[in-house]
């Protein structure tokens, strides 16, 4: 297969979801690449930040709902809710589930700096899991 249809769910289509769409874009440029959430919010300025310290402008992204996903646009969704709930995805589409711990956190006592630790540790995750599923299918970057 030289391109496919990724759908990328999460909660609040904020953070994992979002880096995951950035990151897939960057490795995969052609393929069909979207991301969603069962309760959208806002794009999280610290996934648009550890992003574009990869070289990946995701300012332009938004959260969306899954519900305004087209089943019929998807090949393949990956889930990357770990201590949540994931949204459900109708549809035929190949399902794989990535458990990767939510970044975002309220905690007051977390410094900016171990936010970004906590996004870069997710982001890099991603990255990992992206690469390997890449080299897995034959996708060429």
């Amino acid at each position: 297969m030289n391109s496919a249809r990724l759908l990328f769910l999460c909660v609040a289509n904020s953070a994992r979801s979002q880096m995951a769409e950035g990151l897939a874009r960057s490795l995969f440029p052609g393929f069909s690449i979207q991301s969603a959430g069962s309760r959208p919010s806002r794009v999280n300025p610290y996934a648009v930040e550890v992003l574009a310290e990869a070289g990946i402008d995701a300012s332009g992204q938004v959260s969306k709902s899954v519900q305004a996903i087209d089943p019929n646009s998807v090949d393949l969704v990956i889930t990357l809710c770990a201590e949540e709930v994931c949204p459900l995805f109708l549809g035929q589409a190949e399902r794989l589930h990535w458990p990767i711990e939510d970044p975002a956190s309220d905690d007051p006592a977390l410094t900016p700096e171990q936010m970004r630790l906590r996004f870069r540790t997710a982001r890099d995750e991603i990255r990992r899991r992206l690469e390997r599923l890449g080299r897995e299918r034959g996708w060429k970057a």
